[in-house]
């Protein structure tokens, strides 16, 4: 068994003053090329200055799923938090990111839920993986430089574990099974969270050494799948399948290594112990980052399966888009829980709907469609550069998010207070580079996380979209040419025009009914004034929803 020994407070103050880990020892700040950019690192539990290798090759290991189920989104979350992390480092601080991907394609819960379902473990296995890609697509989720499967590689499991047995830290049981040896590891196991082994328990019959001693190799059970190995016929462990096939793609050194809070301990911390024994190293991975769990609202707990609490992603995607999905996950630290609930979400709709609205808004000023009064332009151009710059120190502080959006959401709301549309052509100078600058960078940095803000766009190689395209912009014209005939009246003054306005009072009202209809599919017509009017595409999950105020 494992007991928790957590340290006071003076005991971490002189941790931390001498860079110590969470039993003691020492953190090794890596040798190579700094990233400009300050992470919490699990293994330290503080900020450290992310330094890698090399940042045209930065090596990450991402803990993947077992797929014997539909993937929620409590996996969602943690997936999306982290491509957006990824995301930045590339786009932001110039680090070219070979990422590897676990697949745990055997394991107890395959083998359990393929057995309900009467199909082979391999079968069950490959359609969840599927769906896992098509759900990660569908979230906007980069891909991995590669995906890893455990049954892919099971002679390079075996090396791995046969390495740690020829260094004392393993044996082989009587019944086929190897355990890796807790009590030789000492203390230096529990790098990630103060834990200890306790003293040893002989179990009955397992053929264990000590209680809290995990398994390597799992001897074979009747009517299930096995590979042959110098035990005997058996599957790998669960912690060891990521220390063997991250080590075949990344050697003895891992810049970074990623995951849920949940998998600290005890998969991470055994990951660490295998790998540092294996290659005899004092510091396998450099940086262990973290993500909070998705917490269900009133509730103390955490979506997953076990609890029967959970969303699949693609029941989810019939409510909301992904793009609202990732603004949500931004407006918290990824280090953080996450609380979901239908308000939440229906408050990163609406401030989707509010940044996409003031683009538009912009582009149509810029386009000579919008009039307003004087900008304030000097005012302008000094808050774009002071965002810039708020924005890119935010995201050097761990990845802080929140920080960064609320600073961009400053910058939209100082313009949208210069952009006051009146009816009639206003006087002045207009100032449209600055809006084109805001424009640009506020599109930029939501492309740089993954979120599309644009409304119309065209479909490549689509035709038929093209043409639909061009059917209503026809029709969004000729509604204009109705809707300027009703409203002009030239020459008339007095009773005259008020006659005529109410004789043409039915052209403006079937203006408005066809607005209305159009709206119904997703079609959004802003009348600019009375000399324009533009159109846009409104993701069909929000075009029922307006615009915060």
């Amino acid at each position: 068994m494992l007991r928790a020994r957590g340290p006071g407070p003076g005991a971490r103050l002189l941790r931390d003053a001498l860079g110590l880990g969470r039993r003691g020892r020492a953190w090794q700040r890596p040798q190579g090329q700094d990233t400009g950019v300050q992470v919490h690192n699990s293994l330290t539990g503080r900020k450290e200055p992310l330094i890698v290798a090399r940042t045209d090759a930065v090596s990450w290991y991402s803990c993947g799923p077992t797929v014997y189920d539909h993937a929620h989104l409590g996996h969602a979350c943690s997936y999306v938090r982290f491509d957006i992390i990824r995301r930045i480092l590339t786009k932001v601080f110039g680090c070219n990111v070979v990422m590897a991907m676990s697949i745990t394609d055997v394991d107890d819960k395959i083998i359990r839920r393929a057995n309900e379902m009467n199909v082979s473990p391999a079968s069950l296995a490959s359609l969840f993986e599927e769906e896992f890609k098509q759900d990660m697509a569908a979230l906007k989720v980069l891909p991995p430089t590669v995906y890893l499967r455990v049954t892919e590689n099971i002679p390079q499991i075996i090396a791995f574990i046969e390495g740690i047995i020829a260094h004392g830290h393993a044996y082989s049981t009587a019944t086929g099974s190897v355990y890796f040896d807790l009590q030789a590891r000492g203390d230096k196991y529990g790098k990630l969270i103060n834990v200890v082994p306790s003293a040893p328990v002989e179990p009955a019959d397992s053929g264990k050494r000590h209680a809290s001693d995990f398994a390597l190799w799992k001897a074979a059970k009747p009517q299930e799948v096995f590979w042959t190995s110098p035990w005997g016929d058996g599957r790998p462990g669960w912690h060891i399948e990521c220390s063997a096939m991250a080590s075949e793609v990344f050697g003895s050194q891992l810049d970074i290594h990623t995951g849920g809070i949940d998998l600290a301990f005890p998969h991470h911390e055994n990951e660490i112990a295998q790998s540092e024994v294996f290659h005899q190293c004092q510091q396998w991975g450099n940086y262990f980052l973290h993500s909070g769990h998705l917490h269900v609202k009133g509730k103390e707990e955490k979506m997953s399966k076990s609890l029967k609490n959970y969303i699949t992603i693609k029941d989810f995607l019939q409510t909301f888009s992904p793009d609202v999905f990732r603004l949500f996950c931004m407006r918290t630290s990824y280090r953080s829980a996450i609380e979901y609930s239908d308000s939440t979400l229906l408050e990163a709709k609406h401030l989707l709907l509010g940044l996409t609205s003031f683009v538009e808004d912009a582009r149509a000023y810029v386009k000579g469609q919008l009039t307003c009064g004087p900008v304030a332009e000097d005012v302008l151009w000094e808050r774009l550069a002071s965002t810039k710059k708020a924005v890119r120190a935010a995201l050097a502080n761990d990845f802080d998010t929140p920080r960064a959006v609320n600073a961009l959401l400053d910058l939209v709301h100082h313009g949208n207070r210069e952009l006051r549309a009146v009816s009639k052509e206003a006087g002045g100078p207009r100032s449209p580079t600055v809006f084109g600058a805001i424009i640009s960078y506020v599109e930029q940095f939501f492309e740089t996380v993954g979120i599309s803000l644009a409304n119309r766009q065209c479909v490549s190689g689509d035709s038929g979209t093209a043409t639909l395209h061009s059917v209503v912009d026809e029709l969004v014209r000729f509604r204009l040419k109705v809707r300027q005939y009703a409203l002009a009246t030239p020459g008339a003054t007095g009773e005259t025009r008020r006659q005529q306005l109410q004789e043409r009072q039915p052209l403006l009202e079937a203006c408005d009914a066809l607005r209305q209809d159009l709206a119904t599919h997703g079609i959004n017509v802003k009348d600019r004034g009375s000399t324009t009017s533009t159109w846009e595409l409104l993701d069909p999950r929000t075009k029922h929803q307006k615009p915060a105020s």
